[in-house]
């Protein structure tokens, strides 16, 4: 019964309804009906008045006429013949009305319909924007009001939890960096330290190093929506520049990389550039050594898809759409051995949602692993974009 739509439960409802008040009307009128026509049969049977013609009454005297079957027949006949008529007409007025209340719940049910649309138009990025229509029906007033203010209210939620985290974010750099300056001060200080010692500094340049690239991470996902997002992009020779960067890595891994296809967009050039730098600089550092990363970009009318694909061991079906949740790792002992804190592919899904787009695992297998980006190509980017997954 859950599954039955609302439209549908007015309509069962009504046709119940209806058929039920049919059939008790219907009850009652053949009872009734039968009843006067025994009573006429028994006034025939035994001499009683009975209206012949429109001039008056005539008495009839079953000693003239000798009663027979055919008589109570005919009476019976009309008896049934009237039983008859009444159910199909019972059935005929309980379908009607079931066609007509589903027309007329369909009817009723539109503003609730429009309420929904509206509904699923919301998304994290729009939230001071999109505000629900309040000249509804009186029924659905106060829900949009309610509505509305559960949006402002979770407007200003994300609000301060972007305030804070860009205000801790910021107020971690300072430190951290002067954290790096005297651990490499210190080593040049001290080059000649113990093995023990040498391996406790290298320790320490590296968490600080994640630390700091953290932070970087989070100040950049805290200001993401006071980046402009007009310029004109084309990704081939974006996607050059970023194999360009990460040459060494892939060259110390024995990695091949592979481009094919160009396509145009409008958005965020360097927020593009980070998203396609962050999927091929994973496909890179979890792939397996000898492998190869290849990034397909498609050109469509209104969208372009970037497809960037490996050879590692896959990401476990479980997995495939927690991986874009912040801090989340699949294997966090490779995570720390790259310096890895489960913010790339975050900030992967934030900069296409941001431009109205979204990114998906296309096919994940031992084999390998394909994260699909779609994005529009024109300047759509204010957009609603995918729901986290």
């Amino acid at each position: 019964m859950k599954r039955i739509s609302l439209q549908w439960r007015i309509t069962l409802m009504t046709v119940l309804l209806i058929g039920v008040t049919c059939v008790a009307m219907n009850l009652l009128l053949c009872s009734s009906g039968v009843y006067y026509m025994d009573t006429i049969v028994d006034s025939l049977q035994g001499g009683g008045t009975v209206i012949l013609n429109e001039e008056g009454t005539a008495s009839f005297d079953p000693q003239l006429i000798v009663p027979n079957g055919e008589l109570t027949i005919v009476v019976d006949g009309a008896q049934g013949r009237f039983r008859t008529t009444n159910w199909y007409i019972t059935a005929a007025v309980t379908l009607l009305s079931g066609i007509l209340a589903y027309f007329v719940s369909g009817r009723a049910l539109k503003p609730l319909r429009s309420f929904a649309s509206q509904v699923e138009m919301v998304q994290m990025t729009n939230l001071a924007d999109m505000k629900i229509d309040e000249d509804v029906l009186p029924e659905f007033k106060q829900l949009s009001r309610s509505f509305n203010q559960m949006l402002e209210r979770l407007n200003t939620a994300f609000a301060a939890q972007r305030q804070f985290t860009g205000n801790a974010a910021h107020e971690l750099r300072t430190p951290l960096a002067l954290m790096q300056a005297q651990l490499e001060l210190f080593s040049a200080e001290h080059p000649d330290v113990r093995p023990e010692t040498a391996e406790f500094l290298t320790l320490l340049r590296e968490q600080t190093e994640r630390l700091t690239q953290m932070t970087k991470t989070l100040l950049e996902m805290s200001n993401l929506q006071q980046v402009a997002r007009n310029e004109q992009i084309q990704l081939a020779p974006m996607v050059e520049e970023i194999f360009t960067d990460l040459a060494p890595l892939a060259e110390k891994r024995s990695i091949t990389l592979d481009a094919a296809g160009d396509a145009a967009l409008t958005g965020s050039d360097a927020l593009i550039y980070r998203l396609l730098f962050n999927l091929t600089e994973n496909a890179v550092k979890y792939n397996r050594p000898g492998g190869s990363v290849r990034v397909e970009l498609a050109q469509g009318q209104e969208k372009c898809i970037i497809r960037v694909s490996d050879t590692g061991c896959g990401i476990p079906e479980e997995y495939q759409r927690s991986i874009f949740h912040p801090f989340f790792r699949v294997d966090k002992s490779r995570s720390r051995e790259y310096g890895g804190a489960g913010l790339g592919l975050s900030l992967v899904w934030e900069i296409a949602n941001l431009h109205g787009g979204s990114v998906w695992v296309e096919e994940s297998s031992d084999k390998g692993t394909t994260i699909a980006v779609e994005l529009p190509a024109g300047a759509e980017n204010d957009s609603p974009g995918a729901d986290i997954p």
